[in-house]
């Protein structure tokens, strides 16, 4: 396996590096997509060894998904290792999707949080809950963590997705359109960790957004 991680980021200064620190004790390469940022996200990640491809504008975290994979895609890795910038995935259960990858019979290993209402902010709780539902329902097999973005899949199974997301919708728009085309899923339990930050995603619209585009991927789309 050779594995290449893959960080959309947006403002992420004070926790770019801790992710970039945890990931290399697994990765060899990462490239992180600076999506516009207004601090020093890209100068830190620069420092902590990392490409760095960076938009002049924010763009929305879709769009610096498949920026990241134009490049990934036309190098010879194996697999491509998404993780978020904003430290709410331990980079330290990288190695937990490895050993499934390696172990397991799966194309595409996604790291699902084990939600609990008494930890997580209570709008997230609800949404990312119905989210999962509806994603199961559509795609016909059981998701519990629709929202993930840490997930490890590999290479030839991206290279012909023809996606077109240009926001949070690109987790659910890469899932779909894998599971259509048969890649199996194998999953690993992961924790979560809150630690204050407002996030950047607004729950309840972007996920009855979610919802509405997952219909279009699932029946409308070209995979």
């Amino acid at each position: 396996m050779r594995i290449c991680g893959l960080v959309a980021a947006f403002n992420e200064e004070s926790t770019i590096v801790d992710v970039l620190q945890g990931a290399r004790r697994f990765l060899g390469d990462i490239v992180v997509v600076d999506d516009g940022s207004q601090d020093q996200t890209a100068a830190v990640a620069e420092r902590a060894g990392a490409r760095v491809i960076r938009h002049r504008a924010n763009e929305g975290k879709g769009v610096a998904v498949r920026t990241g994979l134009s490049f990934v895609l036309g190098q010879d890795f194996t697999h491509v290792l998404f993780i978020d910038a904003d430290l709410q995935h331990n980079p330290s259960d990288i190695g937990l999707l490895i050993e499934k990858a390696r172990d397991g019979v799966g194309d595409f290993v996604l790291a699902e949080r084990v939600f609990n209402k008494e930890s997580m902010p209570r709008s997230r709780y609800y949404a990312n809950t119905i989210g999962s539902r509806v994603m199961s329902k559509l795609t016909g097999t059981p998701i519990r963590d629709s929202q993930s973005g840490f997930r490890l899949i590999r290479s030839d199974l991206l290279r012909p997705l023809t996606l077109t997301a240009r926001r949070y919708e690109i987790e659910a728009e890469i899932l779909v359109k894998l599971v259509r085309r048969g890649a199996k899923i194998e999953r690993v339990a992961v924790a979560s960790t809150y630690r204050g930050a407002r996030s950047k995603m607004r729950p309840i619209r972007d996920v009855f957004r979610i919802c509405m585009l997952t219909m279009r991927y699932r029946f409308f789309c070209r995979a």
